[in-house]
């Protein structure tokens, strides 16, 4: 027996990959199959079963795919109801696997259908739990996404509280637990860096797991604090439940070369949204304007579902020679498979071409320190989180976060100049490059976001205190 957890950080995803004696399973797979196919045939191993936990919000999974290229059974808990070939399994069915057995357990809560595969080892003993959504390693699955006229949150938690303590607290101390996300997903509120742990463990650290728990207060902690999911959430879950078009035929779509002359046709005539994923230190320096930066080397797929509202936009894509069909890959994990080709020669290219460029104003956080320490009513747009923000944030700054942009822009005034950073300076320059293709020219970044501009010991920053209830 072999399990191996393959982790895309990007998305805090978890897929599994699991094989015993010439036979493989695998569960949650990402859009792009070409990863499992290869492992499958590097270790001669035939693929038998895909296993789903849930219909996934956050991502589009290869299930239909790799059953196709493989012949696997895709396999879901009950309650699923799909508009393609699958097998629903009963609570508590075995599925054999070379020398292995996987026990469906159902466990409703997360969603309706949420389902866990219990992993027995070949001598039957209760090896690891993929827990898909459920239960994650310092929490578990947030109980609003199925939410419906019928069903609401509280009663989805209160199914979550009955699962988790009917069905997988019983479980031995020592089944390791692999969840489908990690850190950074927004499945969860409160998920450890850690991407595997022991039951055991869990049942001691995971505020949801504790013994003397009732199911009111149970309820009243994991819904309290939930943020509104991400637009594309819904979306995602339909394609993963209805079926989708091709990956092959996504990627081919999108890694379409134009010149730029074409490039600059094609995005007139279809209104298409240019987006533009290098790095937001080069970015600034130099872009095709009206155009967006995302860049790819951060949270660009969960950014990219969360500020591009429609899943069905039409993309042009600017990217580093050579990540072309990476952008369109990265897209199609989110659902967006409507990427229309990219500039070829990427935007060294179009600057050549002698047509026009736009640039944002970035300075250095030193530079930022010194224009505050010498005005404090500068004005200063912070665009982390909430809860970033209430943590500790510059005296005066006002915190519009990135993830709410629609809602905080009707503050801005455009005959105004703002100072704009982030923790990092991913995220400001997301923030800007938006707000100027709508027009808002008087935004300046602070390179290197909070994290360099408290390293001042000029600055003045401040926390959020709560107020005191006598």
């Amino acid at each position: 027996m072999k399990v191996e957890q393959i982790y895309t950080g990007c998305l805090a995803q978890g897929a599994y990959f699991i094989q015993s004696e010439g036979e493989a399973i695998v569960i949650d797979p990402l859009r792009e199959i070409q990863p499992y196919l290869k492992k499958a045939k590097d270790e001669n191993v035939q693929i038998k079963y895909v296993l789903e936990t849930h219909f996934h919000a956050d991502f589009v999974s290869g299930h239909i795919d790799l059953a196709k290229e493989t012949g696997a059974t895709i396999v879901f808990g009950p309650n699923a109801k799909t508009n393609f070939e699958a097998y629903i399994a009963e609570d508590g069915e075995i599925l054999k696997v070379g020398k292995i057995t996987v026990k469906v357990i159902h466990t409703p809560g997360h969603t309706m259908e949420s389902t866990s595969f219990l992993l027995f080892d070949e001598n039957g003993k209760e090896h690891a739990l993929f827990s898909g959504d459920t239960l994650f390693i310092g929490d578990v699955g947030r109980p609003d996404l199925a939410a419906k006229s019928h069903l609401t949150v509280e009663d989805l938690a209160g199914h979550l509280y009955d699962s988790l303590r009917s069905k997988i607290m019983v479980l031995p101390n020592e089944v390791l637990v692999y969840p489908a996300h990690g850190a950074g997903s927004a499945c969860g509120k409160n998920m450890s860096k850690e991407t595997f742990d022991t039951l055991g463990h869990q049942k001691e650290v995971n505020y949801a797991l504790r013994s003397n728990m009732t199911k009111k207060e149970f309820i009243d902690e994991v819904t309290d604090g939930l943020l509104p999911p991400p637009s594309y959430f819904p979306l995602n879950v339909q394609m993963n439940r209805d079926g989708y078009e091709n990956i092959e035929e996504v990627i081919k779509k999108g890694t379409r070369a134009l010149n730029p002359n074409e490039f600059e046709q094609i995005a007139n005539e279809t209104g298409a949204l240019i987006l533009d994923v290098r790095n937001q230190l080069v970015f600034y320096k130099g872009f095709i304007p009206n155009s967006i930066n995302i860049g790819i080397d951060g949270s660009f797929a969960p950014w990219v579902g969360s500020l591009i509202p429609d899943i069905k936009q039409n993309i042009l894509l600017i990217s580093e020679e050579g990540r072309e069909e990476e952008s369109v890959i990265r897209l199609a994990r989110v659902g967006y498979d409507h990427a229309i080709g990219y500039l070829k020669g990427g935007f060294e290219a179009w600057g050549k071409s002698g047509k026009e460029i736009d640039r944002i104003n970035s300075i250095p956080a030193k530079e930022f320190s010194n224009i505050y320490k010498k005005d404090n009513s500068v004005s200063i747009i912070d665009v982390r989180k909430t809860g970033e923000y209430q943590s500790e944030h510059i005296i005066d700054a006002i915190n519009l976060p990135l993830d709410y942009i629609n809602e905080g822009i009707s503050t801005i005034d455009k005959s105004k100049t703002y100072y704009v950073h982030c923790a990092g300076g991913y995220r400001s320059m997301i923030y800007i490059s938006t707000l100027k293709s709508r027009g808002y020219e008087n935004l300046i970044n602070v390179e290197g976001g909070y994290q360099a501009i408290v390293s001042d010991e000029g600055v003045k920053k401040t926390a959020f205190v709560c107020p005191t209830t006598l």
